[in-house]
């Protein structure tokens, strides 16, 4: 019986919803240090995003093409912070056994974030071949 008890605590405990809105963005903050303290890919789209951002001022980008960037860069980011969400659910839920549901749930998440990542490749080149070859040929 206590076992149940504690069981049912616990999940009435996950269930909770902050009532506090700083309360919620710290746990949002939470989420991007978890990310950034235990995701390789995470710090390596950070740091990729960053210097691309610092192309966009070096090429001398216009708002419209910053904020394409941008989005571009945020939405890398998002479908990474889902992955990893996505990859500790399924982890959590089949511990060390083999699951092909599993592994078809992470590798359609990890796709999303590399279909993600070549979309970003396309846009950055779109945004930047032109200003190089101004540069280049001029």
């Amino acid at each position: 019986m206590g076992h149940r008890y504690n069981y049912i605590k616990v999940r009435r405990e996950s269930y909770q919803i902050s009532r506090n809105i700083f309360a919620s963005f710290k746990f949002a903050i939470n989420g991007l240090i978890y990310c950034f303290q235990t995701t390789r890919n995470f710090r390596i789209q950070i740091l990729f995003g960053a210097l691309i951002i610092i192309i966009c001022f070096l090429l001398k980008c216009n708002l419209n093409e910053y904020m394409i960037i941008i989005s571009t860069i945020f939405s890398v980011l998002i479908l990474e912070l889902l992955n990893t969400s996505i990859e500790s659910i399924v982890d959590l839920y089949v511990k060390n056994k083999f699951n092909k549901l599993a592994k078809i749930s992470k590798d359609c998440s990890a796709a999303s974030v590399l279909l993600a990542s070549v979309n970003s490749i396309f846009v950055a080149a779109f945004i930047f071949f032109p200003k190089i070859k101004v540069i280049l040929f001029s």
